[in-house]
C-alpha cells in the first residue's frame, strides 16, 4: 500500500539529460565536457528535495510505459518518492529534457513534454476518485503546479473545486512556459515563484531588480510572490509588503534545477513554522547549495 503524502508535486518528471562545460560558451561552440542522464522535471526536483528535508511528496504525472519510464518509476522509487498515482499511458513515450550549460549558465534547453501534455486532466483522476482527494473533500495540503502542463489543464485547475482548498505553488519552468500561469495569477490561495526574466515576461515589461518585480506583480493581484535573480537580491511580496534577501556568495557548477530547490525548500521552512524572513533565507541556502554541487 502507497504512504499517503503530505505534498503533491503535479507536473513533468522526465529524464534530463545534462551536458555541462566548464568554459564559457557561446552560439555554435564545440567544447569538450560532460553529459550526465538523471531524473528530471520541475516536479520530480521538487519532490526530491522534500523528500531529503523529511516530507512524504506524491508525484502526479504522465510516464510512458515503455522501458525508460519503468527506469525512471524505479529511480523515484529509489528516492522515497510516491509514485502509485502516476499515469502511464501505453505506446507513449517518456519524457525528456535535453541542456546544454556552461561557465556563464544556461545555453539552451529543449523540453520534450509530450506524454505530460497529451495525458491532461488524466493525471489528477486521484484527486476527484477519492484515492487521495473528491470535490466533497478536496485535498488541503500544499500542491506544487508547475507549467509543463498544459494552458489549458492549468486554467481548468484555477476553476476547479479540487484545488479550492489546496495551498498552491506555482513554478513556470521556464521563461517559455510562464504565460501558461496566468490564468492562477489571481488565485487567493497561490504563491507564484519566478525568476526575473519570468516575472518581466508577466508583467510585459522587465524591471530592473527583484523587489521591484515583485511588488508589481502583487499589485497585478499576485497573492503572494517570490522573485530570484541568480546571485543578485530576491524578494518576496505579499500582504505584509515586500522583504528582499541577499543570497549567499558560491562558485556556479550547475544551473538547471535551482529554482526548484528554491521552491522547496521554501515550501519545507514554511511547513516547518518558519517565518518570512526565516523561509526566504532557507530557500536561497538551498538554491546555492544547488547550483553550487554541494546537494545531490
Amino acid at each position: 500500500m502507497a504512504a499517503r503524502p503530505d505534498i503533491l508535486c503535479i507536473g513533468s518528471v522526465l529524464w534530463d539529460l545534462i551536458g555541462r562545460s566548464p568554459d564559457r560558451m557561446r552560439l555554435g561552440a564545440d567544447v569538450p565536457g560532460r553529459i550526465t542522464r538523471q531524473p528530471g522535471g520541475v516536479a520530480m526536483n521538487i519532490a526530491a528535495t522534500l523528500r531529503r528535508l523529511g516530507f512524504t511528496p506524491a508525484l502526479l504525472t504522465a510516464i510512458g510505459r515503455d522501458a525508460e519510464g519503468d527506469e525512471l518509476v524505479a529511480a523515484c522509487d529509489r528516492l522515497g518518492l510516491v509514485t502509485a498515482h502516476v499515469h502511464r499511458p501505453p505506446e507513449m513515450p517518456t519524457d525528456r529534457y535535453l541542456a546544454v550549460e556552461g561557465a556563464n549558465g544556461l545555453v539552451a534547453a529543449i523540453a520534450d513534454a509530450r506524454t505530460l501534455e497529451a495525458a491532461g486532466a488524466r493525471i489528477l483522476a486521484p484527486l476527484e476518485d477519492g484515492t487521495l482527494a473528491s470535490a466533497e473533500a478536496p485535498w488541503a495540503g500544499p500542491v506544487a503546479l508547475d507549467g509543463n502542463l498544459t494552458a489549458a489543464l492549468l486554467a481548468e485547475i484555477a476553476a476547479s473545486p479540487l484545488f479550492a482548498a489546496a495551498d498552491l505553488r506555482l513554478a513556470p519552468a521556464s521563461p517559455g512556459k510562464a504565460e501558461r500561469l496566468r490564468p492562477l495569477l489571481g488565485h487567493p490561495r497561490a504563491t507564484l515563484y519566478v525568476n526575473l526574466e519570468e516575472a518581466g515576461l508577466l508583467l510585459g515589461d522587465r524591471p530592473p531588480a527583484a523587489p521591484e518585480a515583485a511588488a508589481a506583480l502583487r499589485a497585478r493581484g499576485v497573492a503572494r510572490v517570490l522573485v530570484t535573480d541568480g546571485g543578485r537580491a530576491a524578494a518576496l511580496a505579499d500582504g505584509e509588503g515586500v522583504l528582499a534577501a541577499l543570497p549567499p556568495e558560491v562558485a556556479v557548477a550547475r544551473v538547471t534545477g535551482a529554482g526548484d530547490a528554491f521552491l522547496a525548500a521554501h515550501i519545507a521552512a514554511e511547513r516547518r513554522g518558519a517565518g518570512r524572513a526565516e523561509a526566504l533565507a532557507a530557500a536561497l541556502a538551498a538554491a546555492a547549495d544547488h547550483v553550487s554541487g554541494v546537494s545531490a
